[in-house]
């Protein structure tokens, strides 16, 4: 049995950051991810005035619950969706005159709900050059409050930025939602706003309404647990390949629905054990075909895609319209990329549809620069040779030391 050591979450260790500036007092942030993402993001709060000490095993971040210290500040956000879209929202609960830009990448992904909910809100922002999409400029003077809608259609973390603003308001906020997607990134969400002493509900007849109070946050010790969505790779792994692998730190108590592809596995004929602080799959020989809705987990349909042609029926993924819009298109991505194996492959507006064939065959993987094709298309080379990709490196986005992990599991 191999045990992988999995880096932290992203998804986490991004609103733990936001938390940890906002709270009152030092916050400790044990075993942060340290990436792209997460090392842009709190670049991002230095930018903003708020102190952060970075130790190889922990963060510390002094907090201001009035706001940023600086007055006025340029911030990029590199290729992060969550520091493009949250640090902006931290930023309108202070004083001054901040503007936001990221990378090409991150400025063809949308803002335009988010925005729209923090223009009702009163917040004084303009986007610089196309409507919707970064750069934008912030004159903040705080945020009062009230009652919003909000679509989060696209993405939960237009949600999660919101919520995440509503304790730092006057009067705090009550958010009506008329659509959203991946779902369970707003249960973190919610699980670590209370963690830092905040008061959020649900209401309605389907829990539509978020009811945050205002009041702030307290700083507190963190731990962040492993990320899901990278440890799914070498669940994947292990299920294509008839090997086992165990992930500590991710068990029946983890805040992370992305765990639920172990679930999908299970479904194909893997076996998996899960107890409280640990996650074992073990592959049994058997992949089935299946299909399966993948609105909640929608960052592991990639992972799913690359094993899906060793499946002993099609494997069609569904409600995943919104992976059209993350760092690339990736159904169409994935669906390329299969062709280029050989793979027979249909894709509808949320759904792709894979079928088992004649072997795969290696190719060159147009990655688009995006770490979680990269990551699942290496699951797949365990068993299809001559499997390249035009930007490996992409990976540092979120676990820089990648290729080095799956390789040391793959051969050992």
């Amino acid at each position: 049995m191999a045990v992988v050591d999995i880096p932290g979450s992203k998804s986490i260790t991004a609103r733990a950051l936001f938390l940890a500036a906002a709270a009152d007092g030092v916050t400790t942030l044990v075993r942060p991810l340290r990436s792209d993402d997460t090392e842009g993001f709190a670049e991002g709060l230095t930018r903003l005035g708020y102190r952060v000490g970075r130790t190889p095993r922990a963060w510390q971040v002094d907090g201001r619950p009035q706001g940023p210290a600086a007055t006025d500040a340029d911030v990029y956000c590199r290729d992060g969706a969550t520091t493009a879209r949250f640090l902006p929202t931290l930023a309108a609960a202070g004083h001054g005159t901040y503007r936001f830009d990221a990378s090409a990448q991150m400025r063809r992904r949308p803002l335009a709900p988010l925005t729209r909910a923090l223009r009702d809100l009163g917040v004084d922002l303009r986007h610089e050059e196309a409507e919707g999409h970064h750069p934008l400029r912030i004159a903040a003077a705080g945020v009062e409050g009230g009652d919003v809608t909000l679509d989060a259609g696209q993405s939960s973390q237009y949600l999660t930025a919101l919520l995440l603003l509503g304790p730092l308001t006057r009067k705090g906020l009550r958010i009506t939602v008329t659509d959203l997607v991946s779902a369970p990134y707003v249960e973190i969400t919610l699980a670590m706003m209370r963690a830092f002493g905040a008061t959020v509900r649900r209401e309605g007849e389907g829990g539509e309404v978020f009811v945050v109070e205002p009041g702030g946050y307290r700083a507190t010790t963190y731990p962040i647990e492993p990320d899901a969505s990278t440890a799914s790779y070498f669940f994947a792994a292990a299920a294509l390949t008839g090997r086992e692998v165990t992930v500590q730190g991710l068990g029946e108590g983890a805040l992370q629905g992305d765990l639920g592809f172990v679930d999908v596995l299970g479904r194909m004929g893997a076996h998996v054990e899960t107890a409280s602080d640990r996650t074992t799959v073990r592959g049994t020989g058997e992949l089935r075909g299946l299909t399966v809705n993948m609105r909640d987990i929608s960052d592991t349909m990639p992972t799913l895609a690359a094993i899906a042609p060793f499946a002993s029926g099609p494997v069609r993924i569904e409600d995943v319209a919104n992976t059209r819009v993350k760092e690339c298109d990736r159904l169409d991505a994935c669906a390329e990329n299969l062709r280029r194996l050989g793979v027979r492959v249909e894709t509808g507006p949320d759904w792709i549809e894979i079928h088992p064939g004649a072997a795969p065959v290696g190719a060159d993987i147009k990655t688009y620069g995006d770490h979680r094709v990269v990551m699942s298309f290496a699951v797949t080379s365990l068993r299809v040779p001559g499997i390249e990709f035009d930007d490996p490196g992409c990976v540092r986005k979120t676990f820089p030391g990648f290729h080095e992990a799956f390789g040391a599991w793959a051969g050992s």
